[in-house]
């Protein structure tokens, strides 16, 4: 059950300097999101700023990506929160809106054990029918859910169907692979390990660097997906200064940066994250530049 293949971006939310979002930048980003060949659109993640959006705010962007996009290319919707009736009901949401899957995040904060965390999936996975994609980030939540829970749900849900590993770990990307074999779908969650990920057997990723770059970064998908690997590493080598500088601060604080030098509007962003330093400003136009997007 492949939610999609290639590149998905994990879009940005435009802000207004008064912190309201800006749906018109928002739907000029989308555009030029669709016309540069990104395969998917996930909104309200991570780089979205989910976690400074309002329950209000956050289901209003959600469903004005999906309208926006139209069916175009699947919309996949960030529906996760550390608490499970929280997440039930934006994921059910964000399924009556017509979301193609959901990325549900592992409970953060309060944590859980890993029987906590295949209950609290397993309440998701019940409530609505659309697939479900586990976001596993353990540098920002600091909760891992182990291959072994992963396996759990794969064969005791019936639509937890893909994961988005950002662990930063291909051992355990691997052992996860192993053990839930062709029920599950794995998406590399960072950039600079796309093509590892994908020599795995991964299906795509779901990308900060998409922002900026998506028709490099499906490039670099199509070639994995066409098993022409020494093509896609040439690929994935080339943008690795880029991506190195896109994390030089926490994300999406320079990627918005970049989407600003783009000439996109409206790349404020909530408190606590604030503009990018000075000092690493010229990195990215730099990186940027010698990439070729300048």
């Amino acid at each position: 059950m492949d939610m999609f293949t290639g590149a998905g971006v994990a879009i940005a939310t435009p802000f207004k300097a008064d912190g309201a979002v800006d749906y018109d930048a928002f739907d000029r980003l989308i555009e030029f999101q669709i016309e540069k060949g990104t395969d998917a659109i996930i909104v309200c993640g991570t780089t979205g700023e989910s976690a400074t959006l309002s329950e209000e705010e956050h289901i209003e962007v959600v469903k004005h990506c999906i309208k926006r996009v139209d069916h175009r290319i699947p919309v996949v919707a960030g529906a996760g929160s550390n608490a499970t009736y929280t997440a039930v009901e934006l994921s059910k949401e964000a399924e009556a809106f017509g979301a193609d899957a959901l990325l549900s995040v592992t409970p953060y904060y309060n944590k859980g054990t890993q029987d906590g965390m295949v209950r609290h999936f397993t309440a998701v996975s019940e409530a609505v029918n659309i697939p479900v994609i586990v976001y596993n980030v353990p540098s920002r939540t600091g909760s891992n859910i182990s291959p072994q829970s992963m396996a759990r749900l794969v064969k005791e849900t019936k639509n937890v169907r893909g994961i988005k590993d950002a662990t930063g770990d291909l051992a355990q990307c691997a052992m996860t692979m192993h053990l839930c074999g062709e029920d599950l779908t794995v998406y590399a969650g960072n950039d600079d390990v796309i093509v590892p990920v994908m020599a795995l057997g991964g299906k795509g990723v779901i990308s900060v660097l998409s922002n900026i770059a998506p028709k490099e970064t499906h490039e670099i998908c199509a070639k994995c997906l066409e098993g022409d690997y020494k093509t896609a590493g040439k690929l994935q080598q080339k943008a690795m200064p880029l991506i190195k500088a896109l994390f030089c601060e926490v994300n999406p604080i320079p990627v918005k940066y970049g989407l600003e030098l783009l000439g996109f509007e409206s790349m404020s962003m909530r408190l606590p994250l604030t503009p990018m330093s000075d000092a690493n400003r010229p990195l990215l136009e730099k990186e940027m530049k010698e990439y070729g997007l300048l």
